[in-house]
């Protein structure tokens, strides 16, 4: 080989001592305290182009979301969720602003965030422990904790006696499971989950939003959370951000200012979940200009603006709990 052909034979040579594990990207982070901004997201602006017209789907987009913290994201239908959360993830450039991680400039997918799909994106030819197991294979986790992980995974959305089945012998709730517990596994820095219990009936729905917020209260996971449902995003969140209608801007961000567990039933629940979807309501008529004339009018002071921000998220327990805890082999790492 030539002395100059350009390639560099000499410098530091990287040692694999230094290199954090693809399925522990969280520990990129870890000297950013709970309750500390881990991503800060600017002036976001998404345009999209055809030949003939521009839409703009959201315009100046601004949230600093903390570790340990689930921000739940809710707005009219059509408003543009999916699209900033697939900004976030690096599926989608935005047409201006900055997403950042730590001091890192997120400009395209990373492990450091794991996505959970509306469309499962499962691998069909692989069974469910498998599909599980696909992150932390391609990660060179070693067999015997690979499986140890998922296995507590699977158990922990309910598909243990499911975890040799082939994808398609499963429902469609039983596949978003799969695909919720493949991105929590991995122990993302930051976990984007995008309407992850829309395809579930309301029974599971109710046990999947309990046992997550079990492994929030026991744990410093970090959820940008998608839904349509108000009483979902209430029950689970930190915070609640709530959008206009397009072209998406921050209308509110709503500390929730109960512990877990919540109690839906409670008349402060009810309350605000009924101011917010007032408002929802009001941004989801159609104009005048499209030939519908609304039946009611627009309310002011839907009650939202007694919820002040809180400075610091409230407290967790420290006990952990089954699906939570962390086998030897990941405390190690």
């Amino acid at each position: 080989m030539a002395a100059n052909d350009g390639i560099k034979t000499e410098g530091p040579r990287y040692r694999s001592r230094d290199r954090v594990r693809a399925d522990r990207t969280d520990l990129l982070y870890k000297d950013i305290p709970e309750g500390e901004t881990l991503m800060s997201i600017k002036d976001l602006h998404v345009v999209y182009k055809t030949d003939e017209s521009e839409t703009t789907a959201v315009e100046n987009f601004s949230l600093d979301v903390k570790k340990g913290e689930l921000v739940s994201i809710v707005g009219p239908s059509g408003c543009g969720k999916t699209t900033i959360l697939r900004c976030i993830a690096g599926l989608l450039q935005p047409t201006s602003g900055t997403i950042t991680m730590g001091d890192k400039l997120c400009t395209a997918p990373g492990s450091d965030r794991g996505m959970v799909f509306q469309d499962f994106a499962l691998f069909p030819w692989r069974s469910v422990k498998q599909n599980v197991e696909f992150g932390m294979e391609v990660a060179g986790v070693p067999k015997a904790e690979r499986e140890e992980r998922a296995m507590r995974y699977i158990k922990a959305v309910g598909l243990e006696n499911f975890a040799d089945s082939r994808i398609h012998e499963l429902s469609g709730g039983m596949k978003q499971r799969v695909g919720i517990a493949r991105a929590l596994v991995m122990h993302p820095a930051v976990t984007l989950m995008d309407e992850p219990f829309g395809a579930l009936d309301a029974q599971t729905r109710n046990i999947m939003q309990e046992q997550l917020t079990r492994i929030l209260m026991h744990s410093e996971r970090t959820i940008i959370f998608i839904t349509h449902s108000v009483d979902e995003a209430l029950f689970l969140s930190d915070r609640v951000v709530i959008l206009t209608k397009r072209p998406s801007t921050i209308y509110k961000v709503i500390d929730v200012p109960w512990e877990r567990p919540r109690d839906r039933a409670s008349p402060e629940f009810t309350k605000l979940r009924r101011d917010i979807l007032e408002y929802l309501e009001d941004q989801n008529v159609m104009s005048d200009d499209a030939g519908v004339v609304s039946r009611k009018k627009p309310k002011k002071g839907l009650g939202l603006d007694r919820f002040k921000n809180r400075e610091e998220p409230k407290g967790r327990s420290e006990t952990a709990t089954s699906a939570t805890e962390q086998s030897p082999e990941e405390k190690q790492n």
